[in-house]
């Protein structure tokens, strides 16, 4: 609750939100009207966004293959880019709600199939284009077509037909979908000129900032955008520059020695000494992301799941979060969603380290010989030391894994997705329907299992539709059980995402859906003068 009225508070003293709001929202929350009223108080003096500056970030998950079109987005650096230049339709709240963002109105049809969203007038592209219905039209067409190569088109690939009527767009649904809002938050849909259809890694967007540098894999910088339709709420610097640093410890020290203002990833083996840096703020927050271990369904030895069921009860859960989280998360079952998703089954028995059980399924599986396990430094936050701890509990079983520790440049382009035994990380998605559609539905262009099962595609389409609740809820604890015992993904915890600010940063907000404030700490953080 903390978190959410941390949230409330910044934004009264930005003015994103009325007093009557606040009040309101603070007593749902269960907050007495005294306090409330204290914090009210608290907020109004509270120091509102200055402008000015050059704000600085050192990120990590860049790489010299990123792009600034934004359905190949995978990586960190580019999605935080991203958020610096483009503007979605809509936004994730900290506390679970969407954000009108170029949508200004959302509504539907009683049977959610009909989403009509009304799109917001006087926006300006950095080209001088004003933003129309017709833009976001080609927007959605681009990245739902068949033949896309966009990560959005899991999630996208229920729309029938999209038109524009004025300045409304209308989306119709193959089926029904409550989460349609929630759909539109993905951040691979940022708004272009004509969809990006003209030049999909142009870099022009609504946004807070203009780039002004794009070299991959080394930097990125913009400049504040003068006609930004909501200036007074985003874009404060004068300029904002994304340093890659894929190197934790660097990372660090560019902070410690002020090259940066922040930074994302700290270890969580490092956090007590980051903590005693002079004027460093570590932002710490539980969310829905999860690091993880992908096997290919489809490809030998991964394609017999006995094989696949030893590797994980294979898996010292409790160990793997003490010795590589430092107790920052919370221990995983095989499956994306944990107690941070509304509808989560938490009846589901817990998987726990076997490796009895596992040199059963493993003799059972008739494999022998060593097993490839490749990682990386940016797969996730410890991911080597992970690997290697992993290695250990294997051999307990019986299993020989050989660690293959890949390059941090070309890891999101030349290993995930394309080799069969790999670490990996995943922010997390607003909904259960995106987390499945995104990486376990059979034609998920971002199926990093290459987990293809008709019955759960099945259980997908029909929870998507379902608008009772407790029907929903049991068709996710189906599919659930389903990738838990015959998927490819070991998913031994959930992380917290960690971040850290230096001295005069003010406005980050601690955000559950994704490190570095949902991306977007760049383009809301402002320095102190």
């Amino acid at each position: 609750m903390s978190q959410e009225l941390d949230y409330l508070s910044l934004r009264i003293a930005a003015g994103r939100l009325s007093r009557r709001e606040f009040l309101g929202r603070a007593t749902a929350l269960g907050v007495s009207a005294a306090f409330a009223n204290s914090l009210l108080a608290g907020a109004a003096k509270a120091q509102v966004p200055q402008r000015g500056g050059i704000l600085k970030a050192g990120l990590q998950g860049g790489a010299a293959t990123d792009s600034l079109d934004p359905g190949a987005f995978s990586a960190s650096v580019a999605i935080a880019f991203s958020k610096c230049w483009g503007e979605l339709l809509m936004e994730l709240t900290p506390d679970g709600g969407v954000e009108n963002r170029l949508a200004e109105e959302v509504g539907s049809s009683k049977d959610a199939k009909t989403w009509t969203m009304k799109i917001r007038k006087g926006v300006e592209f950095h080209n001088g284009k004003t933003v129309t219905a017709e833009d976001v039209v080609a927007t959605l067409e681009r990245h739902s077509d068949a033949k896309s190569k966009s990560g959005a088109l899991g999630l996208l690939g229920t729309i029938d037909t999209i038109k524009a009527n004025g300045d409304e767009v209308v989306v119709t649904l193959k089926g029904g979908n409550a989460d349609f809002p929630y759909m539109m938050t993905d951040y691979h849909l940022v708004i272009q000129p004509n969809g990006g259809k003209d030049d999909q890694a142009a870099g022009i967007g609504a946004g807070p900032y203009k780039v002004t540098v794009n070299e991959p894999g080394v930097r990125h910088g913009g400049e504040r955008f003068k006609n930004y339709w909501q200036g007074d709420k985003r874009g404060h610097a004068d300029q904002i520059e994304i340093t890659v640093i894929n190197d934790a410890t660097a990372r660090i020290s560019a902070l410690r020695s002020n090259q940066v203002h922040m930074i994302d990833r700290v270890e969580p083996k490092v956090v007590d000494l980051v903590k005693r840096i002079p004027g460093v703020t570590v932002q710490n927050v539980s969310g829905r992301g999860y690091y993880c271990f992908n096997m290919f369904c489809d490809t030998p030895p991964f394609d017999n799941n006995d094989l696949r069921m030893a590797l994980k009860l294979a898996m010292d859960r409790e160990q793997m979060l003490d010795k590589i989280l430092r107790g920052y998360g919370s221990v995983g079952n095989d499956f994306p969603i944990n107690e941070a998703y509304p509808l989560f089954s938490d009846d589901i028995e817990q998987r726990a380290f076997d490796p009895d059980k596992a040199k059963f399924h493993y003799q059972k599986s008739g494999h022998s010989g060593p097993i490839l396990l490749r990682t990386s430094d940016v797969a996730f936050p410890g991911a080597v030391d992970a690997a290697q701890l992993y290695q250990q509990s294997c051999t307990k079983a019986g299993i020989t894994i050989e660690v293959k520790r890949e390059p941090s440049d070309g890891y999101w382009s030349e290993v995930w997705l394309k080799q069969p035994f790999a670490t990996s990380f995943w922010t997390g998605r607003a909904t259960q329907d995106q987390a499945y559609s995104v990486a376990y539905l059979s034609t998920a262009a971002w199926n990093d299992t290459r987990f293809a099962n008709e019955k759960f595609d099945k259980l997908l389409i029909e929870a998507r539709a379902e608008l009772d609740q407790d029907k929903r809820k049991n068709l996710y604890r189906e599919m659930a059980i389903i990738v838990r015992d015959e998927g490819g993904v070991i998913a031994p915890f959930f992380n917290q995402f960690i971040d850290a600010t230096g001295p005069g940063v003010k406005g980050f907000v601690k955000h559950p859906a994704r490190d570095f404030s949902n991306a977007s700490a760049l383009a809301e953080c402002w320095l102190e003068a």
